[in-house]
This record gives structure tokens, C-alpha cells and sequence, in this order.
């Protein structure tokens, strides 16, 4: 996971969660695992909850004693000895709300996304005018903090970053092409946007054509995030809110959605040839 996307809250978050299913798994109760340590039981709460910085050496001996092999020991002791580093959005920090703090670091550190969206585009192909014109009538933003708003939405994007690029796969709806966000110009920009990053080898992108009248994503938007040393989790995000999906059978079925809602929607290229037709509309 790379420094440059650094979030010590999102990391104690990953590590909490993977040693308690480890735990878990191993079929023993925290007061058992408190004996591995030498410490009290709510300890081993605030390990597996991210409350506290896990230490490399503890988490070793807790994994060992769960009877993890020796690479995923590594993998996760190698991401506790990298919790306490700074935070890398730390700048934009007035104007992201508590409850998706943790969802901005726990996307820096993911390896790959999925994101299925049925009104607007997806923030990691966001323009920032479009962006900017979404927030200028939201309730949850003050107009005056929009700008930065928008400047910390612009610095999450990862698609085109050379160092660690971002691979996204994404499906919206056929819809979120016709909604006239700003108007003609930004709509023209946007669209010929996703045209340029759908040329990236590590964007896929699908639009969901109106005429498929059910398929797997009518119930709700959601995401998953893949994690090189960590297990992948679900998102799904709500008005004041997110709730996070960590248990692995949940997210499975999400996963099998995602490749459903795929399978359904127009190929890549089908849907370049869509976007390309949009464009060709809003300059006639």
C-alpha cells in the first residue's frame, strides 16, 4: 500500500478487522486472546475495533497464535508498522465529515474499486466543474466550503496516477448520461471525460442501458474496495452516513452482483459508443 496515500485511521481499520475475523476463525473468544498478550480483554477489543495502533510484534503474535500462515503474518505486520504515518488528506480535513474519513483513507489504500452508481458519475471520474455544480445544492455542503469540497474530491482521484494507479470498474445508469448537470458545456466536458479515462488500461467502465428493467443494483448503489495486504470491504453510502460490509460472505454476494450487473450493461466499447453519441447531441 503505497506512503504517498498514508492514513493511519483507515489502516487500524483494516488490521482491527482482519484480526478479529482471524480470531474468529480460529473459534477463540477475546479474553483467550488477551492470554496471548499479556493484557486485559478490552484491549484486544480496541485492537480489532482500530481504536488503538496495532504494534507489528502484536499482531504477529496474535495472527501466529490464530494459526494464520506465515506470508499473511507478514502481510498484516508490515501494515501495522506503517500506522503511524501521517494523513495524507489531513489538508482538507475542515471539510470532510466525520463518518466519511474513513472512507477517503480506506479508498487511498485500496488496490482496485468497483462502484455502481445510478444517478451521477463516479467521483473518481468527476470533472471538477461537474463536481463543483453537484455541491453548489447539496444540504450537507455550506456553499462556502464547496471549493474545497471539491479540491479534496479532485485529489482522491487515482486513475491517472503513474506511481499507483487506481483500477476501477464501474456501472451507471444509461440516465446518469441524460441528467443536465450544469448544463450543455460541463455535460460535454464530463462525457468526453470518461471517454479519455476509458482509454486507460485500468478503467472499465459499463452503462446500463434504461431498456434492462431489472437487474442487481435496483435496491441500492454500492462499492467494494480491494486491498493488496488486506481483505476486500463493501461500501454504501446514505444521506448523514455509510455502512461498511466486512463480513467475507456479504461481501461475495456484492462481488457476484458486481459481475452481474456487468455481464448485463453494455461492453466497454458499447458504452464508449453511447457517451460518444451523447456528445454528439449536446453539440448539435
Amino acid at each position: 500500500m503505497p506512503d504517498s496515500r498514508s492514513d493511519p485511521a483507515a489502516l487500524r481499520f483494516l488490521i482491527g478487522h482482519d484480526l478479529r475475523v482471524s480470531r474468529e476463525k480460529a473459534g477463540m473468544k477475546q479474553a483467550e486472546a488477551a492470554k496471548i498478550l499479556g493484557c486485559n480483554q478490552p484491549k484486544i477489543n480496541y485492537l480489532e475495533t482500530g481504536k488503538t495502533q496495532q504494534k507489528p510484534d502484536e499482531t504477529t503474535a496474535l495472527l501466529r497464535a490464530y494459526g494464520a500462515d506465515v506470508e499473511h503474518i507478514d502481510r498484516i505486520a508490515s501494515l501495522a508498522g506503517k500506522a503511524d504515518q501521517n494523513t495524507w488528506w489531513a489538508p482538507f480535513s475542515d471539510v470532510l465529515p466525520d463518518w466519511f474519513r474513513t472512507f477517503v483513507g480506506l479508498e487511498g489504500l485500496a488496490t482496485n474499486q468497483f462502484v455502481y452508481r445510478s444517478k451521477t458519475i463516479p467521483g473518481q471520474m468527476q470533472t471538477p466543474r461537474y463536481a463543483s455544480t453537484l455541491l453548489e445544492a447539496s444540504l450537507q455542503i455550506a456553499l462556502m466550503d464547496a471549493p474545497q469540497v471539491v479540491a479534496s474530491r479532485m485529489a482522491r482521484q487515482r486513475l491517472n496516477d503513474e506511481r499507483n494507479p487506481l483500477g476501477l470498474r464501474a456501472v451507471i445508469e444509461e440516465a446518469v448520461l441524460d441528467r443536465p448537470v450544469g448544463g450543455p458545456p460541463v455535460m460535454r466536458e464530463q462525457l468526453q471525460h470518461l471517454l479519455d479515462l476509458m482509454r486507460l488500461d485500468n478503467v472499465e467502465l459499463h452503462v446500463m442501458p434504461t431498456s434492462v428493467a431489472v437487474h442487481d443494483g435496483l435496491d441500492d448503489e454500492f462499492m467494494l474496495l480491494d486491498f493488496d495486504a488486506a481483505q476486500s470491504i463493501g461500501y454504501l453510502e446514505h444521506a448523514a452516513g455509510a455502512l461498511y460490509v466486512q463480513d467475507q460472505d456479504q461481501v461475495r454476494l456484492y462481488r457476484m452482483m458486481a459481475d452481474r450487473l456487468c455481464s448485463v450493461a453494455l461492453s466497454p466499447s458499447e458504452s464508449a459508443d453511447l457517451i460518444a453519441a451523447r456528445i454528439a447531441n449536446l453539440q448539435a
